[in-house]
């Protein structure tokens, strides 16, 4: 049978178009997505829209707003103003701020607002108005987009709370670190008659517990022991191995208080660790004070810590070099010897852990503070009481700021000079 071109021919059946232009069945054509209701958008989009007059009463809404606001058209439409949608907050916020910026600028954006819903609840919301002109510029309408906020203000009060939580945790932690330094630092220091004694820890972090530490105490009727040092580490572990440090080297110099054998027993003490697993090593300056006429001897060993620094009455500074001096606890037995030196009237001997030279400074390169550094301000400040010294020293590891990594502890003794006549 012949077929009759352009008269009824068969044709074959169409596919249907994927949104990509293929011919998969069951799918929508890509441009009839496309293809949305103009009305249909505006009245169901995801956002509130409103249009008001310049005096604020509105003269059109969406379908979303009034669903949010459960309101009717006839209720809002041409019988409220935008302001009737807030609450009182919002609308003495919208008197005073939102409504003049409007009218000013004709256009403000992302404003968080709180409309009132039929039955009295709040909405949280964020709003952003326009002002649409006419051909001779003059204002004519406000229109206005209103984004339901309930989930960034749920978020925004999450936050708040996970913060407020962090901060009393912190809080709590900076407590109890704060506690238990105090209980690793002497909170008084016994003063020998006619030795003024003087001494400051300076923290570097309120959240770590540091090792370094300090003591002065009475060994008999005419000696006192003196010690200062610094452990491995930060944290507990730190306090755990200060507040060893501290009990062995107070204990062992009652029964012997010969500085290299105080330094040998603490080494004992703390070799016997697994140093791969739990390091426990410290440097250590331990002393022995005895009156001598009208100053003190001062006889010092040292465990690989920074040297002790003369500031002497004539107007100079000096170091007093420590021989041996090798870390207390890394060996079985270190090379620990003594070395004495006299306190005239006048003097001041210095103590400090490295925090105070390896303390970086502000220049751009970020430089160590270093031992010239200390030695030079040290000359300058010659002659100079112990609570002066102090001082001093305070104010220099307050000026570091955020260049001191690093705890930092001194302990000055001086002999107050004599009076003339004397």
């Amino acid at each position: 049978m012949m077929s009759r071109a352009g008269h009824g021919a068969a044709e074959p059946p169409r596919a249907h178009r994927t949104p990509d232009g293929g011919g998969a069945p069951g799918h929508v054509p890509h441009a009839e997505l496309l293809e949305d209701n103009p009305e249909d958008l505006y009245e169901n989009a995801p956002c509130g829209y409103l249009s008001t007059l310049m005096d604020g009463k509105i003269v059109k809404v969406n379908r979303t707003l009034l669903h949010w606001l459960g309101r009717s058209h006839d209720e809002v439409v041409g019988r409220m103003h935008f302001a009737d949608l807030l609450t009182m907050g919002g609308k003495l916020y919208h008197e005073t701020h939102f409504a003049p910026l409007v009218h000013l600028q004709h256009e403000v954006s992302g404003i968080a607002l709180e409309l009132r819903t039929a039955d009295g609840s709040r909405l949280p919301v964020l709003v952003t108005s326009a002002v649409k002109t006419d051909s001779a510029g003059q204002p004519q309408l406000i229109r206005t987009t209103v984004n339901d906020a309930r989930d960034r203000r749920a978020y925004e009060r999450e936050l708040l709370r996970s913060r407020e939580k962090a901060e009393r945790e912190r809080e709590h932690s900076q407590n109890l670190v704060s506690t238990l330094q105090r209980t690793l630092v002497p909170p008084a220091l016994a003063s020998p008659p006619g030795l003024e004694v003087t001494a400051h820890y300076h923290i570097a972090s309120p959240d770590e517990v540091s090792g370094d530490f300090y003591d002065l105490f009475p060994l008999t009727a005419d000696a006192w022991g003196l010690f200062i040092g610094d452990v491995c580490g930060k944290g507990a572990p730190a306090a755990v191995l200060t507040s060893l440090a501290r009990y062995t080297l107070r204990a062992t110099a009652v029964y012997n208080p010969e500085p290299v054998a105080v330094l040998s027993n603490l080494n004992t003490v703390l070799n016997t660790a697994d140093h791969e697993h739990d390091p426990r090593f410290c440097t250590v300056l331990f002393g022995v004070l005895k009156q001598e006429g009208r100053g003190f001897r001062v006889t010092l060993a040292s465990g690989g810590h920074p040297n002790a620094l003369m500031l002497s009455g004539s107007g100079s500074a000096g170091y007093i070099p420590t021989p041996g001096g090798q870390l207390i606890g890394v060996l079985s037995e270190p090379d620990v010897a003594t070395t004495t030196v006299h306190l005239s009237p006048g003097d001041t001997l210095l103590l400090y852990t490295d925090g105070l030279t390896e303390a970086h400074t502000a220049t751009d390169a970020g430089d160590r503070y270093g031992d010239d550094a200390l030695l030079g301000y040290a000359d300058v400040l010659a002659p100079c009481s112990a609570e002066a010294t102090v001082g001093a020293m305070t104010e220099l590891l307050n000026a570091f700021g955020e260049g001191l990594v690093d705890d930092a502890a001194v302990l000055a003794l001086g002999v107050p000079p004599q009076d003339e006549g004397e």
